[in-house]
């Protein structure tokens, strides 16, 4: 059933049927048309008519492509990958395990046939996908609510009955523009475990499809549990009847994800893509297993959601008696919207977010090369990151206000902030709290870090309190393990967290992983439920040049600033404690030329009447006749 087969079919030009219909028996007008490829050397046989049982099948809907309106058509894979369009079409014949594209619009719905289907087989799995407009999927010419699916992403599972060869689907969007989807069918034996066969909560009796909802916070996908596979004719065994090993309390489900590559909405590439997540083997070979459920756990999962990133969820649930598997219909996202016309997913990262991070860099850089000869400079920016970071958290919990008001205020409190550390330290002079508040800065930047792993993603950490006590010990880790050479930790957090500053600008222009590095963590802190949510997330090549660009800042500008220090003292002196010994030698000290410096009343009357001076008409000096007159 190899996904990367090119696929292909026949074309019926003048089939006398194209609406929705169930697959009962129907004569076939016209001639056949043979299009498309075969997967073998010989030629696939022509039928002019054909006799079709009925029998039911499950739909997962397509998503858009907005073409001019044509006439139906569909298309099969070439051997270049590009989609070969083949002539005008209202009758589409697969075969089992080939994918076909078709474009399918709202006037002229498209029958699906499948032909010849072995004697073995007793489920198929029909599924259809598009990229952004919902198709329909049915069993019957009319479709009904418990007969058809409707979505980017559905599929519809027919159980097959004695002697049964031949399946009928109908499909069609419900834009009004064509919409290019992929269509597969997948066959299962009686001993594969049927998806969706115990379903209780959704429409279809039969639901192999996964449901997604999502947020810009998290990605929920929801499913039905299966059932244990039979032969034709068969009744489908209880889903009640017990919880021993002889029912389908004994099934296991794999939870796959799988990312589309970065910074890339083309349709061409989801359809492509798609068909590495649809069939048991290509979904054990592409995809990254996140978790597996069992019978006793709820059929519903979250992830970390990725505005602007593809990402495609599938689940494969498994027999452990028979060690047979059986995938669900996969479901794709890029967790924002094609059609808004501001924040789309073409242009996620607000004005007001690329100027703040913008001039958060730039002071960021400045800091990760002069950071530590530049003393109050440096506790200015770091006083702003933890003032600011937590003002926002705060002022988001407890307000409705706007996203923008909210950054404007976030960067007033973290001027204030850096202003209130540099006046510390300008009165206290203690070097041990500066240097403690910036471990702790670099600390929850090494701990997010240490999260961002595969670690993060372990289930004991899905409870707050472990992860909160973890979080914290490890943040508290780096000021304790620099206590007895501040200079140094100075340096390390001037370098790491300056450059870094330089990563979450770049993020703001070009898509990277490397900012949920600090996303998550705010997330964390934001939403009472993101604790539940998988937050893996895909490393491309923009991320592996990102990643260079940060490990390359940062190992610089540590290398300048622990060259050029060397020699230096660590730290100023207590800037309190020499003004105050300034004042007052000048106040005892009659020969030193500053102790006749003016008071400051004096010096400023001063400058106020120079500055009045310019702005008053000169007088002329002495006698304007001549003395002989």
């Amino acid at each position: 059933m190899g996904a990367e087969v090119p696929a292909h079919g026949r074309v019926y030009p003048q089939a006398p049927r194209v609406g929705w219909g169930g697959c009962g028996a129907k004569r076939l007008g016209g001639a056949c048309v043979s299009s498309g490829c075969s997967s073998s050397s010989q030629a696939p046989p022509v039928f002019s008519s054909a006799s079709r049982p009925s029998l039911s099948c499950f739909p997962f809907p397509p998503q858009r492509h907005a073409v001019p309106s044509s006439p139906v058509p569909c298309c099969s894979w070439g051997s270049s990958g590009r989609c070969a369009m083949a002539a005008n079409a209202g009758l589409l014949e697969l075969s089992l395990g080939k994918f076909r594209n078709v474009l399918l619009n709202q006037t002229n719905p498209v029958e699906a046939v499948i032909r010849n289907i072995a004697s073995n087989v007793t489920v198929i799995v029909f599924q259809v996908h598009a990229q952004q407009s919902d198709v329909v999927i049915s069993f019957d010419k009319n479709p009904s609510t418990n007969s058809s699916g409707t979505g980017v992403d559905r599929g519809l599972i027919s159980i097959l009955r004695p002697q049964q060869t031949v399946c009928t689907w109908y499909l069609r969007s419900l834009d009004a523009n064509q919409v290019l989807s992929t269509a597969i069918s997948i066959p299962y034996m009686e001993k594969d475990p049927i998806p969706g066969g115990c379903n209780l909560e959704f429409d279809l009796e039969v639901d192999p499809n996964i449901y997604l909802d999502y947020t810009l916070v998290d990605v929920r996908i929801k499913f039905a549990p299966a059932n244990l596979g039979y032969t034709r004719g068969a009744n489908p065994p209880s889903c009640d009847s017990g919880t021993g090993q002889n029912s389908r309390w004994r099934l296991r489900y794999d939870v796959y994800q799988y990312f589309l590559p970065e910074n890339n909405l083309s349709e061409m590439v989801l359809m492509s893509h798609i068909r590495k997540m649809s069939e048991v083997q290509s979904i054990k070979a592409n995809g990254v297993k996140m978790l597996t459920v069992t019978s006793d756990d709820k059929t519903d999962v979250y992830f970390s959601s990725l505005p602007g990133q593809g990402v495609i969820y599938n689940v494969i649930v498994w027999d452990p008696l028979w060690n047979t598997s059986a995938a669900y219909i996969p479901v794709h996202t890029y967790a924002c919207s094609f059609v808004d016309l501001v924040d789309n997913c073409s242009s996620l990262s607000k004005l007001s977010t690329k100027i703040f991070f913008t001039v958060l860099a730039l002071l960021g850089l400045f800091t990760c090369f002069f950071g530590h000869r530049f003393w109050k400079t440096d506790l200015f920016f770091m006083g702003f990151i933890l003032t600011g970071f937590f003002f926002f958290v705060f002022i988001t919990r407890v307000t409705g206000l706007g996203y923008d008001v909210r950054l404007i205020l976030t960067a007033v409190a973290g001027i204030i902030g850096g202003i209130l550390l540099v006046a510390s330290w300008w009165r206290f002079g203690s070097v041990l709290l500066c240097m403690l508040i910036i471990g702790l800065v670099l600390g929850f930047l090494f701990s997010s870090m240490v999260f961002f792993t595969p670690v993060g993603d372990y289930r004991v950490f899905h409870d707050d309190v472990v992860f909160w006590v973890t979080f914290s010990s490890v943040a508290l880790m780096i000021p304790v393990l620099f206590v007895g050479c501040p200079r140094i930790l100075n340096i390390l957090a001037c370098g790491i967290v300056g450059s870094y500053s330089v990563v979450l600008a770049i993020a703001c222009y070009v898509y990277t992983s490397l900012a949920y590095i600090a996303l998550d963590l705010l997330r964390r802190l934001l939403n009472d439920y993101f604790n539940r949510a998988y937050t893996n997330v895909p490393f491309q090549t923009n991320d592996f040049i990102v990643l260079a660009v940060w490990i390359m800042l940062a190992l610089s500008g540590i290398t300048v600033q622990l060259r050029r220090e060397r020699s230096e003292v660590p730290f100023p002196p207590h800037p309190y404690l020499t003004w105050k010994r300034e004042r007052e030698r000048r106040s005892t000290n009659v020969l030193d030329p500053s102790h006749h410096i003016p008071p400051l009343r004096e010096r400023i009357h001063s400058k106020l009447l120079q500055i009045k001076e310019l702005f008053q008409k000169e007088q002329p000096a002495g006698e304007r006749t001549p003395l002989l007159l």
